[in-house]
């Protein structure tokens, strides 16, 4: 696994780490497309359930496929969160919290960019993922 993934990566997929604030790839990405599990490559999250909350990370109102989005009760570092992990490769993703817009699912699913990988709108059937077209 180490020899397929970056430091960072690693680091949070398999450290459960989290990645420096407005410092990643996926923060102010808004292109159309799906957002898949680095390490499995299950659909995790769609372009048009994210949006900007301003807190450095990418930020989600759903996961595109519930069943592949669990959560765990975290108290790591003296708080309390929900930890989102992807259930087939039990990657750390990051965590929900219930502050999302109210208009949508009142929540925001905080991911770290190193956890995804994104594929374009125009290329999610040549990387067999057309299921997800017809979400567009």
């Amino acid at each position: 696994m180490k020899d397929k993934l970056t430091e960072m990566q690693y680091y949070v997929t398999q450290q459960k780490g989290t990645e420096p604030p407005f410092q990643n790839e996926y923060d102010k990405h808004f292109e159309e497309g799906i957002y898949v599990d680095i390490v499995s490559g299950k659909p995790l999250f769609h372009s048009k359930d994210k949006y900007d909350a301003g807190c450095g990370w990418p930020s989600f109102t759903r996961p595109i496929e519930a069943q592949e989005v669990t959560e765990h009760f975290d108290d790591s570092y003296g708080m309390r969160r929900v930890e989102v992990r992807s259930k087939t490769a039990n990657s750390h993703l990051g965590h929900v919290f219930p502050d999302g817009p109210k208009d949508e699912t009142g929540l925001r699913y905080c991911i770290n960019s190193a956890s995804l990988r994104f594929v374009p709108k125009a290329k999610l059937k040549e990387e067999g993922y057309e299921d997800y077209l017809k979400l567009f």
